[in-house]
């Protein structure tokens, strides 16, 4: 167990870094109050001033539209000091109180309310721990109603470096507070769309409010890889802070192809919302001053996940330096694709041998029912090495997937001040949240928006949503976790507590499932095998920076991994009924349709009653029965699927 306390260097040994506080000034806006140890070695406590590198820190810890909430929680990363290191994990629990409560009131307090920020900088990601433990030392706080009474934030430092350690990785409680469980109740078929998205490194906004809703259904959603957020974002914060205006504008004439995505009207729009950004934040604690555009944007981005390659001659891999804010674009794929293949050749042939003879009944198309597959609770230990290309830690299998790497960035909240790095040449995507509408506005800055409120996903690009629409076999798949959650959902005693539709038990499944699609591209006659996960998506997924570093390591665990999908099988009736039901509730006409019938369903009631209360009553029947007949389609039957017998396959 590590110990507090502070190396030669004057840097901290523990886990965290700095306890921060950052309240919102009337004329100076957010800033930091408090710090400790100081954010610069050498400085007070009471220092205001921030690293360079993280200069969004105020508005990170204290977020956007804080003033509509009593209190809110806050994850976030800072990118590492010195462009050395690893992400920062950020925690922040925000609060506010009535000035006139306060035992001391300082004399630069005007407002009548009193917004500050306790905040937790950790080399670990142990979001919900520390959130846990944050909450009630920031309500002790502010208990106290005198700030300047700090010593229990020092408690909090040195506790929390004597407690928690990198053995605190390891287990459920890194994933305490993310529940796939409620995630898929919301998002339902949904989910796996989700998870095809992040896979193919496109560009993801997250929008909703307050923050602590917004950072829950993201990091949930990260936290399906399987090792992604144990060991999988240690350089998913690889960006430079915003300097000025002068030198976005040299960037600009440097890089003209930056303005292409964006036309006339919208680069005026987004250019005076930036250079107000300082004014619309401070009134933004204040009242809500952001007024909509008049028209949204949409238009298509090409393929961003397509670099430049360097040629390459030799066979040795290097492992490659940290990307730096100098990268260049051509830096983001450093891994020449002919090395790759003739480094895993061998192995691939070989091993694809081996699999094909021991799953070359399983291969063979059958009328069986679906294969299903119920993983069990992992109680063994697993062994971690530094992967050769990604430079993360990595399980037999190359866990987690090196997709938040290369500048590929996953900011849980970005501030507004955080705006420009939508449209960042060195950035080639993201999965970011926003609670701000104009990173909403900005659509094409995006390749997806996912509407959390609505568990709407918003998909600009045709040729995208063909990719991710799901095949037969992925309908199924998301129609068995469905229907396991939501049984015996009523029971708020039992809920979520089994193993079988809960919250591991779904992870589990999700790590099936991206198992057998990496073991399925390795195959050598896989034609069939890749249909049922979507040809076009598998080839998609193959061009990605995060396959590309997979598959140039060997990974001989997956030869006692079966290559099908864990849903594969024949076409039935109920697969029919899945297929209308996600067409009408996820396409464009489907919608149109619906609501057309709900429309025209309830003028036709109004007129009944207008008529008469027994023609009324004729047309509620008549509405009864039609929704009761839709619903035989919209809903999912417990016969849709096999279960597995006894409950295993």
């Amino acid at each position: 167990m590590e110990k507090a306390g502070r190396e030669s260097d004057g840097a901290p040994c523990g886990p965290v870094l700095h306890i921060v506080v950052v309240g919102f000034h009337h004329k100076k806006g957010c800033q930091v109050e408090f710090s400790y140890p100081p954010l610069i070695p050498g400085d007070g406590h009471d220092s205001h001033a921030v690293p360079e590198e993280w200069k969004y820190l105020p508005s990170l810890a204290l977020p956007d539209g804080a003033h509509n909430y009593q209190e809110d929680t806050v994850f976030f990363h800072l990118p590492p000091r010195n462009g050395n290191g690893a992400t920062v994990y950020g925690i922040s629990c925000y609060r506010q109180i009535e000035a006139k409560a306060l035992k001391v009131r300082q004399a630069d307090i005007t407002r009548e309310t009193v917004q500050k920020s306790v905040c937790v900088l950790s080399k670990l990601p142990l979001y919900g721990l520390l959130q846990a433990k944050l909450q009630l030392i920031t309500h002790a706080y502010f208990e106290e109603k005198d700030f300047s009474q700090i010593s229990i934030l020092k408690e909090l430092y040195e506790h929390m470096n004597s407690s928690l350690g990198g053995a605190s990785l390891e287990g459920s409680q890194v994933y305490l507070g993310l529940s796939p469980r409620d995630l898929v109740l919301h998002f339902r078929h949904k989910v796996l769309i989700l998870f095809k998205l992040i896979l193919l490194e496109k560009k993801v906004l997250f929008y909703i409010s307050p923050v602590n809703r917004l950072v829950g259904a993201l990091m949930t959603v990260l936290s399906l890889f399987p090792g992604m957020i144990e060991h999988g974002l240690s350089d998913c914060s690889q960006y430079r802070p915003r300097k000025s205006m002068s030198e976005d504008a040299g960037l600009q004439e440097g890089n003209p192809s930056a303005d292409d995505f964006i036309s006339e009207s919208t680069s005026d729009n987004l250019n005076t919302s930036l250079g107000i950004v300082t004014r619309i934040v401070a009134v933004n604690h204040g009242e809500d001053a952001v007024p909509p555009t008049e028209k949204p944007y949409f238009q298509v981005e090409g393929n961003n996940n397509k670099g430049q390659e360097h040629s390459d001659t030799g066979r040795y891999l290097e492992l490659p330096p940290r990307p730096s804010p100098e990268s260049s674009e051509s830096d983001w794929e450093t891994l020449d694709p002919s090395v790759l293949e003739d480094a895993s050749l061998k192995e691939r042939e070989q091993m694809g041998s081996d699999q094909t003879h021991l799953f070359q009944k399983d291969s063979v198309p059958s009328d069986s029912p679906p294969i299903t597959v119920q993983p069990q609770a992992n109680t063994r230990q697993v062994v971690l090495i530094p992967g050769l290309i990604s430079g993360l830690e990595e399980d037999q299998y190359g866990m987690p997937l090196a997709i938040f790497t290369k500048g590929y960035l996953c900011l849980p909240y970005m501030a507004l001040q955080q705006h420009h790095l939508l449209s960042d040449v060195t950035v080639r995507g993201f999965v970011a949240g926003a609670t701000n509408i104009l990173f909403r506005q900005q659509k094409h800055l995006s390749d997806a928006i996912v509407e959390v409120e609505e568990a709407l996903i918003q998909i600009h690009d045709p040729e995208l949503r063909k990719l991710l629409n799901p095949t037969t076999a992925d309908l199924r798949f998301a129609d068995y976790l469905v229907r396991h959650v939501t049984e015996n959902r009523d029971d708020v005693f039992l809920d979520g507590t089994g193993w079988e539709g809960g919250d591991e038990w779904i992870r589990a499944q999700f790590a099936v499932y991206i198992h057998a699609l990496l073991a399925a591209t390795l195959q050598l006659d896989n034609e069939k095998m890749l249909s049922d996960y979507g040809t076009t998506f598998v080839a998609a997924w193959k061009n990605t920076h995060n396959y590309r570093v997979w598959n140039s390591n060997k990974h001989p665990a997956l030869a006692e991994i079966n290559p099908n999908h864990p849903f594969q099988g024949q076409y039935s009736v109920s697969d029919m009924k899945l297929r209308f039901s996600h067409s009408v509730q996820n396409s464009e006409r489907g919608k149109k349709i619906g609501n057309v019938m709900v429309t025209t369903s309830r003028n036709v009631v109004q007129t009944g009653k207008a008529v008469g209360q027994s023609v009324g009553g004729a047309f509620s029947s008549a509405k009864t029965a039609m929704s009761s007949w839709l619903s035989t389609f919209t809903t999912s039957t417990p016969q849709s699927l096999p279960e597995p017998p006894n409950g295993k396959p």
